[in-house]
């Protein structure tokens, strides 16, 4: 079975881990580990606007209008999901240190095999309230504003694309090694188990992908362009048996000479 190896969600989780009846408007002051809890606790109920109230992520979550929140929400979705997968129910942490105005709290996760290990939660004290994050990651969000979610997204896709294309240009030759040099199209790899499924469709990448495959079935070479310019990506990817190109073509397909 394919993992994909990072998407927006797990970056925004990596960024957080790396870097309930109560309401968040009464903005209680609470403990690192307690804040850390409510925010984990939050995500897991959905409540993704509360929850990134929490972190240095609140200047680029409050400016979205509600329809930009919709179209971040299938990735918030899939980040309760992870975390579902990676920490506990009760969140469960192993210690805290505190220095001033900035904190650790020692968190218990799981890793991909599904062994413990402890992840440390990077928290800082603003105005007298722990908040998780760090200070350069809230000047640099503060800077962009909700600009900070859409670049995250589009830079967390292009990379996705670059791994899905590896894995393109892998499954073809594992596919042609049992069919005497033939490759195959985009439904032929996914059936083969060589490609992940989710390449069919254009939710998790944000692009969407083409197999061109010679009449003879001896060559091939495949493109990926983003489903929204400016919103799930900016560049048109190109790969062949050179390997792959990019270039920002207004979403359109990237031209490509002498092929």
């Amino acid at each position: 079975m394919f993992h994909r190896t990072r998407t927006f969600p797990s970056l925004l989780l990596l960024i957080v881990l790396a870097g309930s009846s109560t309401t968040l408007a009464q903005n209680p002051q609470r403990s690192p580990t307690e804040t850390t809890r409510l925010f984990y606790q939050m995500l897991r109920e959905k409540k993704f606007r509360e929850a990134f109230a929490l972190s240095t992520y609140k200047p680029a979550i409050e400016p979205l209008t509600q329809q930009e929140f919709e179209d971040f929400r299938p990735d918030f979705e899939r980040m309760a999901v992870a975390i579902n997968e990676k920490i506990a129910q009760n969140v469960d942490v192993s210690g805290e240190q505190i220095s001033g105005d900035t904190a650790t709290v020692f968190l218990k996760v799981l890793d991909a095999d599904g062994k413990e290990k402890v992840e440390p939660v990077t928290l800082i004290n603003i105005d007298n309230q722990w908040i998780l994050g760090n200070k350069e990651h809230l000047a640099e969000v503060q800077k962009s504003g909700k600009r900070y979610l859409f670049e995250a997204r589009i830079n967390a896709h292009h990379d996705d694309v670059q791994n899905m294309l590896t894995r393109i240009s892998l499954g073809q030759v594992l596919y042609s090694q049992n069919r005497n040099g033939q490759f195959g199209n985009l439904a032929e790899l996914v059936a083969a188990g060589v490609v992940p499924k989710d390449i069919e469709g254009t939710e998790s990448t944000g692009y969407r992908f083409q197999i061109n495959r010679s009449s003879d079935g001896k060559s091939w070479y495949a493109t990926a362009e983003p489903v929204q310019y400016g919103r799930t990506g900016r560049l048109s990817f190109y790969l062949d048996a050179t390997g792959v190109r990019s270039g920002d073509n207004g979403g359109k397909p990237l031209i490509v000479k002498n092929n």
